[in-house]
């Protein structure tokens, strides 16, 4: 669920041009496997939002609403009571890189300055959705597979972590603050270029960071959808956007399988 978070945090260091004016209607990239009986939809999200933007609309929403099923990365347990209202449950916690944990909290604060939160992120959105209209809902991966990839998760050599108790540079934090909103923007226009970038960074600054949280998992959804193609129907897959970008994307796996996609929007 942090995933993209934790990337961007890699990249503090490189910080993009300032990110253009947000629009009001937003069309993420969305695309679509299919045979005789099949079809998948890949949706990349992004896992907290400022909600200034309509992004359920159009062929999105259109194609969540002829699948039966949503599957999202992980089912990230939720305190009980009405779909709305309840938060996510708080995380136990995990024995992680302390350079990984840092710059990951550095991600999640520099989102906040942009007003981006988590329960405004689509894959939040869909799940409530899917509950709501009574679809199955499930996961590519176990929560708790998830927390132990974090366990093993190298430190990250392109954005050291400050020494306890150091307060972190408003620099730092500031062109952490213009990449993850350059994010965003680009997510919200359906802009794979930059996520590319991002991944090409990551992969040149940590390449066990990169395969661990890309490479590895692309795979396995790939044979994971392969395997679903088997079983008539509908689906909607939504994974974070930079699993459907770059060299090593879930798309491209599915191609050396021979299965293509083709982009909806």
């Amino acid at each position: 669920m942090v995933n993209i978070l934790a990337a961007a945090a890699a990249l503090a260091a490189a910080s993009p041009t300032v990110a253009p004016a947000v629009p009001v209607n937003a069309d993420p990239a969305i695309f679509v496997v299919r045979d005789a009986d099949t079809t998948v939809y890949l949706f990349g999200t992004f896992h907290a939002l400022d909600g200034q933007s309509e992004w359920f609309n159009d062929q999105v929403k259109d194609a969540f609403e002829k699948s039966n099923e949503l599957v999202l990365e992980t089912l990230i347990p939720e305190a009980p009571g009405p779909v709305a209202m309840r938060p996510p449950l708080r995380m136990p916690s995990v024995t992680a890189s302390a350079s990984f944990l840092a710059t990951t909290r550095m991600a999640i604060n520099a989102g906040k300055t942009q007003g981006m939160q988590v329960g405004n992120g689509a894959d939040m959105v869909l799940r409530h959705e899917a509950e709501l209209e009574g679809k199955q809902v499930e996961g590519l991966e176990t929560f708790e597979s998830q927390l132990n990839m974090f366990t093993r998760m190298p430190a990250t050599a392109a954005a050291p972590a400050p020494r306890p108790g150091t307060p972190v540079q408003p620099s730092s934090m500031e062109g952490l603050s213009k990449a993850m909103a350059a994010m965003q923007s680009a997510w919200k226009r359906g802009d794979q270029t930059v996520f590319v970038g991002m991944l090409e960074q990551l992969r040149a600054a940590s390449p066990d960071t990169y395969r661990m949280l890309f490479t590895e998992r692309n795979a396995r959804w790939a044979n994971w959808v392969a395997g679903r193609m088997q079983t008539p129907g509908t689906v909607f897959v939504a994974v974070g956007a930079g699993h459907l970008a770059g060299r090593d994307s879930l798309l491209v796996r599915l191609a050396e399988m021979g299965i293509t996609s083709t982009r909806v929007n």
